[in-house]
């Protein structure tokens, strides 16, 4: 694919998105995921995600296939009508476990973005800050704090470090960002100087 934006040296060719199979509360989720999708086609980076057509998730890959980008999409099987998976998605891949979409998901990623959600994903965004943190990979991870909904989360994890559970080195392999542009520097900068890749795959 050609990108449509952005410069051909940009080295997030993909990025996952984490995002809530529902749409939440506030306008302002909504908003973020059918922004970051737009932006994503507008790069020509594509889109790696849970594959369903619902809540955020869906609008957001629905912002990209309107914006001529390509969407990935990965579902489990048992998973397939509970998350009413995404038909209109040409790459849309099937998977037995959700420990298979995980690591199929960051196999494929440059990046990781977590956009609102619920416990799956948050799970899925510290399974990969935690595979960071033990060497297996340098790709960054970024939040993007769409309406301040993860303000507490990160007053929680500055607790950590203050508590002495969390380092200031580990604290730091996370960046929370507030707007599109920002979210963009801050893949790209971490990318170009970790080099985006798994470092042993062997240990993934």
């Amino acid at each position: 694919m050609t990108p449509t934006g952005g410069s051909t040296s940009n080295p997030l060719k993909r990025v996952c998105v984490f995002a809530g199979s529902s749409p939440g509360n506030d306008p302002r989720f909504l908003g973020a995921a059918r922004e970051l999708g737009a932006a994503l086609a507008q790069r020509g980076v594509e889109l790696v995600y849970g594959g369903a057509n619902v809540g955020l998730m869906g609008a957001m890959a629905n912002a990209v296939l309107e914006g001529g980008g390509h969407v990935i999409g990965v579902i489990p099987r048992h998973l397939l009508d509970f998350e009413v998976a995404h038909t209109g998605i040409p790459d849309l891949r099937i998977v037995e476990s959700m420990h298979d979409r995980k690591a199929l998901m960051a196999e494929l990623s440059d990046a990781f973005v977590a956009l609102p959600g619920g416990f799956g994903t948050l799970e899925e965004t510290f399974e990969v800050l935690t595979w960071r943190q033990l060497g297996l990979h340098q790709k960054p991870v970024v939040i993007l704090n769409a309406g301040g909904y993860f303000d507490a989360l990160v007053a929680f994890l500055e607790h950590m470090v203050k508590r002495r559970l969390l380092s200031p080195e580990n604290h730091a392999l996370l960046s929370v960002e507030t707007s599109i542009e920002e979210m963009f520097a801050a893949l790209e900068r971490e990318a170009t100087e970790g080099g985006g890749k798994w470092l042993d795959r062997d240990l993934t």
